[in-house]
């Protein structure tokens, strides 16, 4: 069930996702060769805690940490451990989600370790550019697949690159996860029609190569990978569906 959430709602999860958003810029200065992924964890978690909200990760489902750390290959759900040391030339993606005074803010971003190859920035950037492209088509009236699934495929697949099927976005804001599900892929399933106070995420994971499968790490189970392989990045945004179009609420 689709909720459309009313001003004081819409307030409150904006202010969560301001806080999200900062939290995602404070931990990306602590990104380079020789840090470790459970310090980044510890800073984020610190960085939270100090502006009175809470990793909304952290045990959630049994997840042992407060945010996401995937690195490479790892296309979401990594988990933060001392031994994940970060290397010259890797990409990581950072996923933030607060809770405060209630309210729910989701943001991630994929950002270089150092000096990166030309590959691994043209997935970066084309990563990106798929989400800006699927948010700035999001109106009311509109269908969601046609906006987000349909947009960001057909943008991704000239570049050799494919939208991860297993996974998305999803309803965000008095809940971690709520309806709708958002596809990053061209479908007919659960098409739904855009709506003012509509808030949720529109958050593309984008595989290096035409192989949108994955694999899920049943040691952890939460650790999901490529299953070629390739390198993975993923942004995300939450978004609220406004009347006259979209606001993203996870811009700094």
């Amino acid at each position: 069930m689709i909720v459309i959430k009313n001003k004081t709602q819409i307030e409150g999860i904006k202010t969560s996702c301001k806080l999200a958003a900062q939290t995602l810029e404070y931990v990306s200065q602590f990104i380079k060769p020789g840090v470790n992924t459970e310090e980044l964890n510890i800073l984020a978690h610190q960085f939270i805690i100090d502006h009175h909200a809470i990793p909304a990760p952290l045990n959630y489902s049994g997840f042992p940490k407060s945010i996401c750390t995937s690195i490479n290959n790892v296309v979401c759900h990594g988990i933060p451990y001392v031994k994940d040391v970060l290397k010259e030339g890797n990409i990581i993606n950072i996923d933030i989600t607060t809770i405060l005074n209630g309210f729910f803010g989701d943001t991630s971003a994929t950002f270089p370790v150092g000096k990166i190859s030309p590959e691994a920035q043209n997935l970066i950037d084309k990563t990106y550019q798929s989400m800006i492209l699927a948010i700035n088509s999001l109106k009311p009236g509109l269908m969601l697949n046609d906006c987000v699934g349909k947009n960001i495929e057909n943008y991704l697949k000239p570049f050799g690159y494919s939208p991860v099927h297993d996974l998305g976005g999803h309803g965000v804001g008095l809940k971690f996860h709520e309806d709708p599900f958002v596809y990053h892929f061209k479908t007919n399933q659960e098409n739904i029609r855009l709506k003012p106070g509509m808030v949720f995420t529109v958050e593309p994971m984008v595989n290096a190569s035409l192989n949108w499968h994955v694999n899920f790490d049943e040691s952890d189970g939460w650790t999901v990978r490529t299953q070629d392989g390739s390198l993975s990045a993923q942004f995300e945004h939450t978004v609220l569906i406004t009347k006259t179009g979209v606001e993203i609420l996870t811009k700094i």
